[in-house]
Order: C-alpha cells, then sequence, then structure tokens
C-alpha cells in the first residue's frame, strides 16, 4: 500500500513543479504580448499649439510693404522725368544741328 501512496506522491510533486513551470511561461507569454502591444500603439501626437493672432508683426508687414512701394513709385517717377529731360535735350540740340546745318 506504500506503493501507491510514494507513486500518487511523486505524481503530485511533479504536478506541482509542472503547474508552476506553466505558470511562469504563461506569465512570460503575457508580458511579451502587453509589451508587443505597446510597442505597437505609438504614442499620441501632441496637439499644435493654438497660435495667436499677431497684430503687432502684421502692422510691421503692412508699413514695411507700404515704404517699398511708395520707393518704387517714386523710383519710377524719376525714371520717367529724366527720359523727358533727355528727350528734350535732345529734340534742342537736333533743332540746333539744322539750324548749324542751314548756316544761321
Amino acid at each position: 500500500m506504500n506503493e501507491p501512496l510514494a507513486k500518487a506522491e511523486a505524481a503530485a510533486a511533479e504536478a506541482a513543479v509542472n503547474s508552476a513551470a506553466v505558470q511562469v511561461a504563461l506569465a512570460a507569454v503575457e508580458l511579451a504580448r502587453l509589451a508587443s502591444t505597446q510597442q505597437q500603439s505609438p504614442a499620441p501626437a501632441p496637439a499644435p499649439a493654438a497660435s495667436q493672432f499677431n497684430t503687432g508683426k502684421w502692422i510691421a508687414i503692412g508699413l514695411a510693404g507700404s515704404v517699398c512701394a511708395i520707393s518704387l513709385a517714386l523710383s519710377a517717377i524719376a525714371v520717367a522725368v529724366g527720359a523727358v529731360a533727355v528727350t528734350c535735350c535732345l529734340l534742342v540740340l537736333r533743332s540746333m544741328w539744322r539750324d548749324f546745318q542751314k548756316g544761321k
């Protein structure tokens, strides 16, 4: 009667060892599954900061644009006045040259 009892004790001890090993293996599998799900899901991107309307910046841009436009307009006027002056000078010189050629 001792023999079946010893066999049962040995089987129970082996089952306890096997169940502990199975529990450790299951825990490792669960840990690996949790780690893979955490790696697969990327962290959400931070929300972009709401930009506020900067009035001073736009006033400065407007003033700089106005100054550039006025400078360009004045330059164009100066070129036009210069062209008119050169044309008048050439007309006077041509008239004088013709008078000189005629002998006046």
